[in-house]
């Protein structure tokens, strides 16, 4: 066992040589012995005790309260004071110097051991906490992230470089301020002022993290993005002795977010034309095959021709040429639509009269393949919206539920009007292949095709354009489908419907 060395400041010369006596009983050092504050503070430099054993009463100008100012501060050397006076005054002067204990004559041996091996552990005990705190602080100066803290008043206590560079406050200044004058947030999309997270923690003692788009308004007025959280120092369970906040400059992350979702863009574009270049020149290819077998048939036959196969070429033609019609109008609607430039124009019409109208139009240029049941059973079916939209609407699904079904199915129509809720319902239902659950949630994207479309011709803009007609009209759709069975559409919109630009 390592024995302790102990430094005895008495000017009583007999009084000290007991205390030395004492301390060699005890298996203590005496480094030695002094009688004025001067020689104790010669003395503990000079041989580097443990410990000093300090009587508050001594000769000269310099009393044992000051000497152990100065070796506890110079020195850092812990003190225990021997004294005989116990008043209030003097305990109060000797508190001042932190003093590792306080012994009042007369004492036993055994008071002089138990006051020294406390003492000696405390100050092991501040050591270990002093190294403690230099380590945490050296730690959070040499971080990356800023970090602020506050007492349990919001009153910074701490700030290290990174927070000094992002708020522009230097720690002296700082030190002592209310933590909103240092730390103060705005919304970037409001523009607005957020409550303080510190403010926030305080009262729900609970980590808070800010929300995104929020910026620092540092002390030159510019403004930082950042991330931050703010969590609780507990002094105990249920109470906050203060709050630290960890907060970082996100500039760069989200320029390097907006870099990389304009690449992303940038590629889906491409894709998309590349599709839009591949789908087109399929889908017009066809039609000019057709056109062109059609001609060099009839060039070929000349005056041979039957009037029977005249009418069967001539209808060939123009029904590739409705093709392409069709394909044109599908590819300048989705041009207009990608730059923002469809437009809802709602007028007056009546809904019944309108359907009836459009089946009557599409099974005239169409096969009388399928029939289609027009159902209404609305009394009321007076609306206000954009009849063009609404043909480019049905037309496309009721093209997708004939494509689709097999010859000789039907097709229903069906129109619900509620003048109540102010909503018109349609529901177009087929018999046809039906739509695998794996492509459904992509069935709204541009030239996507469903995985059992096998060799039917399209181009996968029907659907978007279907949607983009409803959106613009502010009403939604949905649909119910099961492979080999059918599918149903379910369109609602407003019944009144403001324009929109």
């Amino acid at each position: 066992m390592v024995q302790v060395r102990v430094l005895v400041v008495e000017d009583e010369v007999i009084v000290a040589r007991t205390i030395a006596s004492q301390l060699n009983q005890l298996g203590y050092i005496v480094t030695g012995t002094a009688s004025s504050g001067k020689a104790a503070i010669a003395k503990a430099s000079e041989t580097q005790p443990e410990i000093v054993l300090m009587d508050i009463i001594l000769k000269g100008d310099m009393d044992g309260i000051a000497a152990a100012s100065y070796i506890r501060e110079h020195l850092d050397i812990p003190v225990i004071y021997l004294t005989a006076y116990g008043d209030n005054h003097t305990l109060e002067r000797a508190k001042i110097t932190q003093p590792f204990g306080y012994i009042v004559k007369p004492f036993t041996i055994k008071d002089l051991q138990v006051a020294i091996e406390i003492a000696l552990l405390k100050y092991r005990l501040e050591c270990d906490l002093r190294e403690n705190r230099d380590q945490l602080a050296t730690l959070l100066n040499s971080m990356s992230d800023a970090v602020i803290a506050t007492d349990d008043r919001g009153i910074v206590t701490f700030m290290n470089p990174a927070s000094e560079m992002l708020t522009g406050w230097q720690r002296e200044e700082a030190l002592g301020s209310e933590v909103s004058k240092i730390f103060h947030l705005v919304d970037e999309v409001t523009d607005s002022a957020i409550e303080n997270p510190v403010t926030k923690v305080l009262r729900e003692h609970q980590v808070v993290y800010l929300g995104n788009f929020t910026s620092l308004i540092n002390r030159n007025g510019k403004r930082v993005p950042i991330g931050d959280s703010a969590s609780p120092l507990m002094r105990r369970p249920d109470q906050i002795s203060g709050v630290v906040v960890v907060f970082w400059d996100i500039s760069e992350r989200i320029q390097t977010e907006l870099l990389q979702k304009a690449l992303e863009k940038e590629q889906e574009v491409n894709h998309l034309k590349s599709l839009f270049i591949s789908t087109v020149s399929h889908e017009f290819r066809n039609p000019l095959t057709v056109i062109q077998t059609a001609v060099e048939l009839i060039d070929i036959q000349g005056t041979n021709l039957t009037e029977a196969k005249r009418k069967t070429y001539v209808k060939r033609i123009q029904s590739a040429v409705q093709s392409m019609k069709h394909l044109m109008e599908d590819v300048l609607f989705m041009g207009r639509s990608e730059a923002g430039k469809i437009v809802c124009s709602p007028t007056p019409l009546n809904l019944d009269i309108f359907c009836r109208e459009l089946i009557e139009e599409f099974s005239a240029v169409g096969s009388n393949a399928h029939a289609i049941v027009f159902t209404c059973e609305s009394e009321h079916t007076e609306a206000v919206m954009d009849e063009r939209l609404l043909h480019y609407m049905f037309v496309n699904l009721l093209s997708n539920a004939v494509k689709y079904s097999p010859q000789g199915g039907a097709i229903y129509f069906d129109l619900n009007c509620d003048p109540l809720q102010g909503v018109a319902t349609f529901q177009i239902q087929d018999q046809g292949i039906g739509i695998p659950e794996a492509d459904r949630d992509r069935l709204f994207d541009s030239f996507y095709r469903a995985s059992n479309v096998k060799s039917i011709q399209g181009t996968g803009l029907g659907l978007v354009i279907v949607k983009k007609c409803v959106e613009a009209h502010r009403g939604e759709i949905t649909f119910h489908s099961q492979v080999d069975v059918g599918t149903t559409f379910t369109i609602k919109l407003p019944l009144q419907n403001l324009p929109t630009g």
